[in-house]
């Protein structure tokens, strides 16, 4: 798919300011909305949006098809008429400026339970009409996925490879029989679904009122502690005890003597080839029935992917293994149309994984932040673009632009003056100029950065288990100066939306 030239910002709902601990999906994000369209901003970029499990992240998610429950706004319950202000209050002395997940979700989860309750008690007609088309409509996955939610519940959140081996392995009778004695909980977690999708899609409405694009992003792998794992172990290098023989990471590098060992369990892409990718197929269409364009991470893994024994302590001892390649993309076009996809390409690039990119006209990633280790010939600075990549300040994994300047090498920070003829005075924004004027067809740049926010804003350290994806924006900072110092540089570099 073609892209029109254009900027974003990435921020993830959690991030947004609000009340209640956790940005939400409510009216403050119709309120960021508003604020990109005085900026100019065309492009707003999320990460995944399911349902967070170990270590808060996105990327580590109970389904690739639900939404995030966390995420739901307590104010659009309030319009739905499924719980009132009394019910929420008094509020917690929640922190603003980061999420504190422990406490936010103890509290979240009861004010949840208090809106299923109603809902179920005393909704309107109407509401409940939209539950039943809407679990209709989602059956393929939301079925399995309450189910799987209602007995980890009943499990103490164990992974599901823990539990009885007739629930482990889907016996029909254990399931039944499970369904049947965990209704209510099987309903309440469709009713969150319902709710989430909801409100999502009211965010999106919005946005694209405003003329903006959501850029959404799907993970390559999906945990092993899922609903889809567990409902479809036969996609999935499993032992009879649903355990994975082999798992997903990265080879050793620069960055790692030992690599970094994921654990994802890595697909059986054989037998994905024989259904016609249907599974993949389903889950590209349901990310973008929720975002307008997706970034498919760790793209290279399509080309080829590191695998790594299931019991394995490290990384180190892996080798390379060929993914579906162009079969795969083919497969998922055919079925879809023309892709809005931006392929995440960064890392050990081969050139398989070059020419799978190119050969679907896929736009790459370049990240200026990490173009200043070496001399003008470094792919990621501005003047070696092609108007066919997506070019980034920095992204969710990495420092921010400003916590970056203040710990880089002395090297670097003198090949950056030198380059961008600066003193460093207001690093985030030179970078931002530096994107904004190259000929990449989507500028984007953390919220971070443009606020010029030091280390302490950073989203994630990769390889860290905990004491991620916290940040949050202060309400205070979307400044109509702000928004019209964008909106200056969008107008200056035809990125206007």
């Amino acid at each position: 798919m073609k892209f029109k030239r254009s900027s974003g910002i990435l921020l993830h709902p959690s991030s947004l300011p609000g009340p209640y601990g956790i940005g939400d999906i409510g009216p403050n994000a119709l309120h960021w909305i508003d604020f990109l369209d005085k900026a100019g901003i065309g492009l707003w970029q999320v990460l995944p949006l399911g349902p967070t499990g170990y270590g808060d992240s996105p990327y580590q998610c109970f389904s690739a098809f639900a939404g995030n429950p966390y995420l739901l706004s307590p104010d659009s319950l309030i319009a739905d008429g499924v719980i009132t202000s009394e019910e929420i209050s008094p509020l917690p002395a929640f922190p603003a400026g980061s999420v504190d997940f422990g406490w936010v979700i103890n509290w979240k989860v009861a004010l949840l339970d208090k809106a299923f309750k109603n809902f179920a008690a005393s909704a309107k007609p109407a509401l409940k009409a939209d539950f039943e088309a809407f679990k209709q409509a989602q059956e393929s996955w939301l079925k399995d996925y309450a189910l799987f939610m209602a007995i980890k519940d009943a499990h103490g959140g164990q992974p599901w490879t823990t539990w009885e081996p007739e629930l482990r392995d889907r016996s029909p009778e254990a399931l039944a029989q499970a369904a049947e004695q965990h209704q209510d909980v099987v309903q309440r977690q469709m009713f969150l679904q319902f709710m989430f999708f909801r409100q999502w899609q009211e965010v999106l409405s919005y946005a694209h009122k405003k003329n903006i694009q959501v850029v959404g992003d799907i993970p390559i792998f999906v945990a092993h502690d899922s609903a889809d794992v567990w409902a479809n172990p036969e996609l999935f290098f499993l032992d009879q005890t649903g355990k994975p023989t082999v798992v997903a990471g990265v080879p050793p590098d620069y960055f790692s003597e030992t690599g970094q060992l994921w654990g994802n369990p890595l697909y059986r892409w054989d037998l994905h080839k024989k259904t016609g990718y249907a599974w993949w197929v389903k889950r590209f269409r349901a990310v973008l029935s929720l975002v307008d364009v997706v970034r498919l991470d760790h793209f290279r893994g399509f080309a080829g992917y590191w695998e790594v024994p299931g019991d394995a302590k490290t990384a180190i001892n892996g080798r390379w293994a060929t993914g579906p390649g162009k079969d795969f993309m083919a497969a998922v076009e055919s079925a879809l149309g023309s892709l809005p996809i931006i392929a995440e390409d960064l890392g050990l690039i081969t050139p398989d994984v070059v020419e799978l990119r190119d050969h679907f006209n896929l736009p790459g990633m370049k990240i200026l932040q990490f173009g200043f280790d070496g001399d003008g010939t470094h792919a990621f600075l501005p003047h070696n673009y092609t108007s066919n990549c997506v070019a980034y300040t920095g992204t969710h994994d990495n420092d921010t632009a400003q916590g970056w300047y203040e710990r880089a090498p002395k090297n670097e920070v003198a090949f950056y003056r030198k380059y961008m003829n600066q003193d460093g005075s207001d690093f985030a924004w030179d970078l931002i100029r530096g994107v904004w004027g190259s000929v990449a067809v989507f500028g984007l740049a953390p919220m971070q950065d443009f606020l010029s926010l030091n280390n302490s804003a950073r989203m994630n350290y990769p390889g860290n288990p905990s004491g991620n994806w916290a940040w949050r924006m202060d309400a205070k900072s979307l400044t109509p100066e702000l928004a019209a110092k964008i909106k200056d540089i969008n107008i200056l570099y035809n990125r206007l939306k």
